[in-house]
């Protein structure tokens, strides 16, 4: 692994380190990422327990999101998945923003797919949301896709041994005894 790819998964590490919750920004307000527990009161309201975090898997960046919602939340829009990717984006948007600050640098983050939601019934009233989204990672120099197809790289004397039959090809070993009667 180069010092490139090293640093900027260091950065990645520490910019979702950083969302912790209740952490502050730099001038003492409570940090917004555009997650769900950040509004209302942090005494007097009911809050929403959400977070996400991060891995990296070769190339691409896996961003999951977890949260605990109220049933009738998830039926009041026409689309909740729409609201899961813009709770995704607001992620993304505050990762590259927190990468630049730490690092100086930018970081590219662009979308492999659709995000994976899993929506599980506690109650009749609330439901675990779990959501999962993949992300390419600009700038990784030497590290290859995990999930590319390998390439051939059996010896000659194994191929043409597997081509023969193996051991199970008995007719075409030319080393083996003839049956004793």
């Amino acid at each position: 692994m180069s010092q490139v790819t090293l640093d900027i998964v260091r950065g990645l590490a520490q910019a979702a380190a950083n969302a912790y919750d209740g952490a502050l920004d730099a001038s003492g307000e409570p940090l917004e990422i555009g997650l769900k527990r950040e509004k209302g009161h942090p005494v007097l309201d009911s809050r929403v327990m959400d977070g996400f975090k991060v891995r990296v898997d070769g190339n691409r960046l896996v961003v999951a999101y977890q949260s605990e919602i109220k049933l009738r939340d998830v039926y009041a829009t026409k689309s909740y998945e729409n609201d899961i990717n813009k709770v995704f984006g607001d992620i993304v948007k505050y990762l590259k923003k927190e990468y630049k600050r730490i690092t100086g640098k930018s970081v590219s983050l662009s979308e492999v797919e659709e995000p994976d939601i899993l929506v599980q019934k506690t109650s009749n009233v609330r439901v675990f949301v779990n959501a999962t989204k993949v992300y390419k990672i600009g700038g990784f120099e030497d590290v290859e896709d995990r999930l590319k197809p390998t390439e051939d790289r059996l010896d000659s004397k194994f191929r043409e041994f597997l081509t023969a039959g193996g051991l199970g090809n008995k007719a075409e070993n030319k080393n083996q005894r003839a049956p004793q009667k």
